[in-house]
């Protein structure tokens, strides 16, 4: 887990930083995680079957404004595969509170794309003053998910959840299967780098991985379920939707209405993956969301 593997491509984005890791308890799991700039202090949290390289088009768009974090969750990217781990939301939400308090982060902007704005919502709602803001992108939480991105996604999505077959079907992962299902993701597919999904495919080789993918498909309704919390969120939320995401207007205005101190813009000419497909839009928008007497 530890090693060149962990950090070649981060470095090819990212060349002057140095890639650690934090045991979110005592016992672990691992993480894997990336620290640059300065300034006040943002968390970034990747999507679905992604990792920390998510935001490779984002960060160093930020780095002379923010000091970024950003890590792969537990069995995501490099981070510790622990078999017969929980990857439904609750656990998940507690590996975002413990790395930011194992970190001892403070007045953190919290942001997230995809499963990652969900998470960014549902800690919000539980981490106290630690979060002063959240800035949400095109959050997870409505059934079926993925298989909205397309044909492709919707069967193979679909074979992974089933209960005989899916072992198999996880198993079986290609990098243009993969590529395929993040393609339904993007408004122009040609905003996908090919070494990304790569990258993804090399991670996800390692032992144990095509459990954690299963699982993790596995546990969309804990995600829809997640909603619940957004009402006891008592900080500044702006939710921000491409306007070619998976989410229906109802279910985007139905969070807009569950969020006391929320807005919500649009991002144009974009889907479900923004972080790559619109990033100076994506890094405009975190920048703005800071108040000038804190830039």
């Amino acid at each position: 887990m530890v090693g060149q593997d962990a950090s070649d491509y981060t470095r090819r984005w990212c060349p002057n930083q140095k890639l650690e890791f934090l045991s979110l308890t005592s016992v672990g799991p691992k993480v894997r995680y990336l620290r640059a700039g300065q300034g006040p202090v943002l968390v970034l949290l990747h999507s679905i079957r992604t990792q920390l390289d998510l935001f490779q088009r984002v960060i160093p768009k930020l780095t002379d404004r923010f000091t970024v974090y950003a890590f792969d969750y537990p069995g995501f990217g490099w981070s510790e595969i622990v078999p017969g781990a929980d990857y439904r939301e609750p656990a998940m939400r507690g590996h975002v509170v413990d790395f930011i308090e194992g970190l001892d982060l403070r007045d953190v902007i919290l942001a997230g794309e995809s499963m990652g704005a969900t998470l960014a919502l549902t800690v919000a709602a539980v981490l106290g003053d630690r979060v002063k803001q959240v800035v949400a992108f095109n959050p997870y939480d409505y059934w079926p998910g993925v298989e909205r991105a397309s044909f492709l996604a919707s069967i193979i999505i679909k074979s992974v959840r089933a209960p005989l077959i899916g072992p198999i079907f996880a198993a079986l992962e290609s990098p243009a299967t993969l590529a395929g299902i993040l393609r339904g993701g993007f408004h122009d597919p040609r905003c996908l780098p090919s070494d990304f999904v790569d990258e993804l495919i090399r991670s996800g080789r390692r032992p144990g991985y095509s459990e954690v993918a299963r699982a993790i498909y596995r546990s969309l309704e804990s995600y829809v379920a997640a909603r619940s919390y957004y009402m006891q969120i008592d900080v500044p939320v702006t939710l921000v939707y491409a306007d070619h995401d998976w989410s229906r207007p109802a279910e985007r205005e139905a969070n807009l209405a569950r969020i006391k101190q929320g807005k919500m813009i649009a991002i144009n000419d974009a889907s479900h993956i923004c972080s790559l497909e619109k990033p100076e839009e994506v890094a405009q928008i975190l920048i703005n969301a800071v108040p000038l007497s804190r830039r």
